[in-house]
């Protein structure tokens, strides 16, 4: 599965890989070369943080569903076990 970014996100990520450049490289990028790197790390980077990103969500997933009973059970017919405290107070 491919990554593919809207316009907006595109124009905003070469002007960040274009200041990354000139302030940590100390080098020019033009807009081309910057898109140019940007595609080749959605092809080459961006699958692995994608698959990353769906592991740890199966993850978090899984430990919720496995505690679904605990964390949502609710005990039945209580009305009167709860009237009945009530009233011996």
């Amino acid at each position: 599965m491919s990554i593919e970014l809207s316009k907006p996100e595109v124009k905003d990520v070469v002007a960040s890989i274009q200041r990354y450049f000139a302030e940590e490289l100390e080098m020019e990028l033009n807009e081309m070369r910057a898109k140019f790197l940007l595609d080749y790390f959605l092809k080459e980077v961006g699958p692995l943080a994608y698959n990353r990103g769906v592991r740890d969500a199966e993850r978090f997933f899984r430990e919720r569903i496995e505690d679904l009973p605990g964390a949502c059970y609710e005990e039945g017919l209580r009305f009167w076990v709860e009237r009945d405290k009530k009233k011996r107070h």
